[in-house]
């Protein structure tokens, strides 16, 4: 790293403490949401039923739901108080506790189950869009993209660590003879235990640099967020660049979010791997998504960024046809490889985009939005994945088919975006602060 990318009065390691927490958080999405816990729900919690993969998405669509309701009134009491760091630490203690209380799962414990991972993914929502409005504070505008690639890259360094120590936490487990019910409730204590100790880096080292609004002592705290969340979406609306960079965002997360939470639901259940198969699988994702992350980062900033995204929503639709149409598994694991390395790139490059265009006064805010944006993909992603499951009498091969729609849905809004004009609003907008 060289200091050009970076503001004013910002050091390396301040840069290193907001990557990190990328770097914690991650264990969560990659051992919880995709390669262990999620295949532990359906087959054990829930006993392989044939509603369990349909219970498993609802409770993550119902988790951001709520932090789809909660982030903006969050994010504009943040920038009234100037108190992102507080919140994130809050949202972060809530995520290691429930992620914990998720070890104490077993067969048949579907309520504990689905309240635990409904409140671990909340928090989990609201830390990852707290983090992400750190970024306009830490970044020159034209270095939006490379900054961004670093906290994404490394913080798949991040879940492939915590991912490598359940995996050989396992696999020796089963070599000493003991099952799946016993060996999987602790990788949730080991997940929350990194997710604890690595972003205590981040509480130490990150610098809130934002400064309260005179009107944060008011006593109608709540009345005020909404009146400022109103503002944020007003601000949203006479910036039509922008709006239309949400929806093209929701789209194609909407895509990634299927990944993420059925990889390895498809993978035992349309492949026919097993346990330890599937978690290298999940590793080897990581490792091409941190190249993917890392490698269109640097070039966002050179290409253009509507350029950058395009050509990763064009591999997205590649891999969805690639894993609808296998053979075998030798063939999925290609498409998992190339899936990787868009899930990486296209999640870089939509956080370094929404950040070019955010002024210094709204950076909580307007990361809430992109949050909404995320969630609502969140819910709308897996659930129609789902649900194409469930009608096709459990075919997911028709359903990660039809989940290609949505990336080329997503080119299509992506076309109609003026960059040029989004560019010169944000340039207007920080000029008038």
């Amino acid at each position: 790293m060289t200091d050009s990318p970076l503001l004013p009065g910002v050091k390396k390691k301040e840069i290193f403490a907001w990557a990190m927490f990328d770097f914690a958080n991650s264990g969560f999405t990659t051992v919880v949401i995709t390669a262990v816990y999620s295949t532990y729900f359906v087959g054990v919690v829930a006993g392989s039923a044939a509603w369990a993969t349909l219970l498993w998405v609802s409770s993550l669509s119902a988790s951001y739901l709520i932090s789809m309701l909660l982030m903006p009134v969050i994010g504009a009491w943040c920038d009234r108080h100037a108190s992102k760091k507080r919140a994130l630490l809050i949202s972060t203690i809530a995520c290691v506790i429930a992620t914990s209380a998720l070890g104490w799962s077993g067969p048949g414990d579907l309520m504990w189950a689905v309240f635990w991972i409904i409140i671990a993914n909340v928090a989990f929502s609201i830390g990852e869009s707290l983090i992400a409005a750190f970024l306009p504070e830490l970044a020159k505008t034209d270095a939006m993209g490379k900054v961004s690639s670093w906290g994404w890259a490394w913080g798949y360094v991040g879940g492939m660590l915590t991912l490598a120590i359940c995996l050989f936490w396992i696999i020796s487990g089963l070599e000493r003879g003991l099952t799946t019910t016993e060996l999987v409730p602790p990788t949730m204590w080991i997940t929350a235990t990194i997710f604890l100790a690595a972003s205590s880096y981040t509480f130490w080292q990150l610098k809130e640099r934002a400064k309260p609004q005179p009107q944060s002592q008011s006593n109608h705290v709540l009345r005020k967020s909404i009146q400022d969340l109103a503002s944020a979406l007003q601000w949203a609306k006479d910036r039509p660049p922008f709006m239309q960079l949400l929806k093209c965002i929701a789209l194609y997360q909407a895509g990634v979010s299927v990944a993420i939470t059925v990889a390895a639901i498809y993978a035992e259940g349309e492949m026919g791997m097993g346990k330890q198969e599937t978690m290298l699988l999940i590793f080897l994702l990581n490792i091409a998504a941190l190249f993917g992350a890392w490698l269109l980062g640097w070039f966002q900033d050179r290409i253009g960024h509507i350029e950058a995204l395009r050509i990763t929503l064009i591999g997205w639709v590649l891999a969805c046809v690639i894993a609808a149409t296998s053979p075998n598994q030798f063939y999925f694991w290609f498409a998992a490889t190339f899936a990787g390395l868009c899930m990486g790139a296209s999640q870089s490059v939509g956080r370094a985009m929404v950040g070019r265009l955010t002024p210094l006064d709204r950076t909580a805010q307007v990361f809430s939005l992109w949050s909404v944006a995320i969630r609502i993909a969140s819910i709308i992603g897996p659930m129609l994945y789902g649900l194409i499951t469930l009608l096709s009498d459990g075919h997911q091969r028709i359903a990660i088919a039809s989940t290609s729609l949505l990336f080329i849905i997503s080119m299509w809004v992506l076309s109609k975006i003026n960059w040029q004009e989004a560019e010169r609003q944000a340039a207007l907008d920080r000029k008038s602060l």
